[in-house]
């Protein structure tokens, strides 16, 4: 079904209304009000909230079906729909710790949508997504390798609350696609947000506690441990992105190849997921093994008085 494009243009506006919370919120802790992570997260449930209301849409079934048929209720898809965008909008801040990556996840994200749109049929949506794609291009272009633009809790918290509402919208406009392959779009911060809730237990750290330990701060420090060397952080800082840019594509591609098949979506997912958790710890290891030390990594699990080490003012 299509709509009119004064339809279209009141929808997005009351879209914004919800994005807008989250935004004030963000940039009030960018200009240094001191905003909690719990506070932001419950802004971000708060603006999800926002959009529920006004929009008086939610998450539709998602290919498991013991859940599928609770979804059409409201007091269990409203407060999944909740979490899951909340999360997703949470996991692009949690990433924004070297120049560029956050937003070329978000990009590899929307050009994925954007195909999934084009395949549907859902022409609009597609429209939007390249549009937010070329927003997105324009801001990396000025923010990688050196940062000359700052993305912020603003920019990331949004980012993520866009494209999670994004795939929402696809869901719900094309019913062929999978919610597996909408998950592969945004794998790698809601990975990274996973990793980091079960990493924070093991060390005896509250969820939301922030610490120095996601997989991004770990490759940056091997970089200027084992081949650049002290004082290089505005080497280290872009390449990162750089190395990890071909493991943030990877699940939107596959996304690519599976959007309408939930069962080979559903197995990339766990493959992904997989390699993401084993290739960390796997890191640990080996972090550990050429100087554990110098390196001042804690093994999970091990040793919670290495607790103060791992935690710190970082993301």
């Amino acid at each position: 079904m299509s709509l009119a494009p004064w339809a279209i243009s009141e929808r997005l506006s009351l879209f914004l209304v919800g994005a807008a919370v989250l935004f004030l919120v963000g940039l009030a802790e960018d200009l240094g009000a001191g905003i909690s992570p719990l506070k932001r997260f419950v802004a971000a449930i708060s603006a999800s909230l926002v959009v529920v209301f006004l929009l008086g849409m939610w998450l539709p079934p998602i290919d498991i079906g013991p859940i599928d048929s609770a979804l059409g209720l409201w007091y269990v898809g409203v407060p999944l729909t909740l979490l899951i965008t909340a999360g997703v909008a949470n996991g692009f801040n949690l990433i924004d710790g070297v120049n560029g990556l956050s937003v070329f996840t978000g990009l590899c994200s929307a050009l994925a949508l954007a195909y999934i749109a084009g395949q549907g049929g859902a022409w609009t949506l597609q429209m939007m997504a390249l549009l937010l794609a070329a927003a997105i291009l324009g801001f990396l272009v000025l923010n990688y390798p050196f940062g000359l633009i700052f993305l912020g809790d603003a920019g990331a918290y949004t980012l993520g609350f866009v494209i999670a509402w994004f795939g929402i919208s696809l869901l719900r406009a094309i019913p062929e696609v999978s919610a597996w392959a909408v998950l592969l779009t945004v794998f790698w911060p809601v990975s990274d947000t996973m990793l980091a809730i079960y990493r924070r237990w093991r060390l005896g750290a509250g969820a939301m506690a922030p610490d120095r330990l996601h997989v991004h701060q770990l490759v940056m420090r091997m970089l200027e441990i084992r081949f650049l060397g002290k004082g290089r952080r505005h080497i280290s800082n872009p390449l990162t992105t750089l190395v990890l840019a071909p493991f943030v594509m990877a699940p939107p591609i596959t996304e690519v190849l599976f959007w309408d098949k939930p069962v080979w979506a559903m197995l990339a997912v766990a493959g992904f997921t997989l390699l993401f958790w084993g290739s960390y710890f796997a890191a640990f290891r080996l972090c550990g093994w050429v100087g554990r030390r110098r390196l001042r990594l804690p093994v999970l699990g091990q040793n919670r008085g290495d607790l103060a080490l791992a935690l710190g003012p970082r993301k």
